[in-house]
């Protein structure tokens, strides 16, 4: 949980803009949570999430959401943040729902942030056709799916900076941020494994802060897995602290 005030209103702040900066196909909005769908393409554009505080779920609220996910194919998902209800939190508990990851939220201050003038790092608006390629081969599993990651980022619709960063010409690390009202989500961020281990991906996500610092943002935001502690570790070194810990549950069968 959040541990001052001040961070709970953050952690809902950036429970919200999620929604926008990673847009899912369709969503449907029940009380106060969201459904969205995406053709099984990540898992917060898959699952329900809360969006305030104290956000409950009933059994017909469950028996519906599990009705839909499986209509459309998928497990029924649910993201655990802080936001949800302590008797919902036990009901999903209950009906056998499984842990499939657990993560952090962090949260980073943008003030100083220079924007990065290195020749190898690249921001286009827009994601191009190379872009979308190159990340889907980074991934493995359903991510992999050029087509469905193309999808997700055409419905984005606010400022958007998507970065690679370039070794005699050719791309090798890729990146993105959103910006919403003065917080830019960051995530995506994915290297050839050729070329780990050289600060690339420092640099992408130090680029990307700047680029946000730049739109009038005073707060970046990104979402980590609890056990990636490469990725903790350099998050923490550029300025990100631990905002808040959720988790993603399924319910097979």
């Amino acid at each position: 949980m959040p541990t001052t005030n001040e961070d709970a209103r953050l952690a809902q702040e950036c429970e919200r803009r999620i929604i926008n900066a990673w847009p899912a196909l369709s969503t449907l909005v029940v009380g106060d949570w969201v459904l969205r769908f995406a053709n099984g393409y990540s898992g917060r554009a898959n699952s329900a999430t809360p969006l305030a505080y104290g956000a409950e779920l009933d059994d017909a609220m469950l028996d519906m959401l599990e009705e839909l996910y499986r209509a459309d194919g998928l497990q029924p998902a649910i993201r655990l943040t802080p936001l949800v209800a302590e008797a919902t939190r036990a009901a999903v508990l209950a009906r056998g729902y499984r842990v499939r990851d657990r993560s952090f939220g962090m949260i980073a201050p943008l003030a100083d942030i220079p924007v990065s003038e290195e020749a190898a790092f690249r921001i286009e608006a827009r994601p191009e056709a190379e872009w979308v390629a190159g990340v889907a081969a980074l991934q493995s599993g359903i991510k992999s799916h050029a087509g469905n990651l193309a999808a997700i980022l055409e419905r984005i619709r606010l400022p958007a900076a998507f970065a690679s960063w370039l070794v005699e010409g050719e791309p090798v690390g890729f990146g993105m941020a959103v910006a919403e009202r003065g917080m830019a989500e960051i995530g995506l961020i994915c290297l050839d494994p050729a070329h780990r281990g050289k600060g690339i991906g420092r640099r992408i996500v130090a680029g990307l802060m700047g680029w946000a610092g730049a739109t009038g943002s005073h707060s970046a935001y990104l979402q980590v897995e609890q056990g990636n502690a490469v990725a903790l570790n350099l998050y923490r070194s550029l300025g990100f602290r631990r905002l808040y810990a959720y988790e993603t549950r399924l319910l097979e069968g």
